[in-house]
């Protein structure tokens, strides 16, 4: 496996969701920054590409359309050009899912080193299934560690930011009102299933409270023709509230995220986002939960808006189950007040800082 100069092609794949792409930073940088010998070739949606790139210089991102590729077959094409552009040694599957599997399999049957994450799927589904007792789960970035630590790429983790090794240029922001003089504010009230978003008429009573103080910005993140809808009314209706969808690169959400003083957002992306350019994010939970693994990088617990009390949570790992009860009360009985007055006192600390 090995060449003359000791040097390795290491295939990581991570080919969805956003957040879970965005989670793989941290683990991918820590290994490839130890390893400096190595050139590790993150492969992922074209769509997620700017978050690997200008990293580290032996990372470099694979963006495929998966669309191209399609079923057992166009897998199989995909795992052999990958092979033939960049003579793979070993592969880090930090996915684990049918299409990952597929891939990896090209590369086991040649007799390469393959390892993969272990999800520990039984565990959290006999918390959400059968409610044993909640737990704090390893994290997911542990979990994406662990499989370079099998590869024999232990490494402590050194990831501090995006911008880490990049220089923030503010004026790449020209085309929004940003004034880094005032406490610019993130809202991203969506996530990818309902029962992980906070009511949008009541996050729209949050948005009221903290915008109708003084020198103050809200930004608001999002995507999609509805949202983008929803955001524009928002901007319309309130003062000192700029809608972003459409208006930035990824690289330069990310840049806007990282002058906030506070993102509040959902299980979602976006936590994710943030957490990796350090920001804080106070997270509204609902039918899921932080201990299962899937908590903004680096995020105080303190930040989290959720119901402590409620017995039938977590009831999904994802947020994809439809809530049983029909009330969804895991999100409809948490009082905007409550998210106002998180939101306030971490933006109180940040100001101390």
């Amino acid at each position: 496996m090995k060449r003359k100069d000791l040097s390795l092609n290491i295939l990581v794949i991570r080919l969805s969701a956003f957040g879970d792409v965005a989670m793989t930073l941290p683990a991918l940088y820590s290994a490839a920054k130890a390893y400096p010998i190595h050139t590790f070739y993150m492969l992922t949606s074209e769509s997620f590409e700017g978050l690997f790139t200008s990293q580290l210089p032996n990372i470099e991102v694979v963006g495929v359309d998966l669309k191209l590729y399609k079923g057992v077959t166009g897998l199989l094409r995909l795992a052999s050009k990958i092979q033939r552009e960049y003579k793979i040694d070993a592969v880090a599957d930090l996915h684990s899912v049918l299409r990952s599997q597929v891939v990896r399999s090209y590369f086991f049957l040649r007799g390469k080193k393959v390892k993969s994450i272990y999800k520990d799927r039984a565990k959290k589904k006999a918390i959400t299934k059968y409610k044993i007792p909640l737990t704090q789960l390893k994290h997911s970035i542990d979990r994406y560690r662990d499989v370079f630590m099998e590869l024999g790429l232990a490494s402590e983790m050194s990831f501090v930011s995006y911008f880490e090794n990049k220089t923030r240029n503010i004026s790449q922001l020209s085309s929004l009102p940003f004034d880094a003089s005032k406490t610019n504010i993130g809202i991203a009230p969506f996530a990818m299933y309902a029962e992980k978003m906070y009511p949008i008429d009541k996050m729209e009573e949050v948005l009221k409270e903290i915008a109708a103080k003084s020198n103050r910005h809200i930004y608001l993140f999002g995507g999609g023709k509805k949202e983008k809808e929803k955001l524009e009314e928002w901007e319309a209706k309130y003062p000192n509230v700029t809608s972003v969808i459409g208006k930035l690169t990824l690289e330069n959400e990310l840049l806007l995220m990282s002058y906030l003083s506070v993102l509040v957002s959902m299980d979602s992306a976006n936590m994710h986002l943030a957490s990796l350019v350090n920001t804080s994010v106070v997270s509204v939970w609902g039918a899921t939960h932080p201990f299962l693994g899937f908590y903004g990088y680096n995020q105080p617990p303190s930040n989290v808006v959720q119901l402590e009390d409620l017995d039938c949570r977590p009831c999904s790992v994802f947020g994809n189950v439809p809530c049983w009860r029909g009330d969804h009360a895991c999100m409809n009985r948490i009082d905007p007040k409550t998210a106002v007055e998180k939101i306030e006192v971490v933006i109180e600390a940040n100001a101390q800082q």
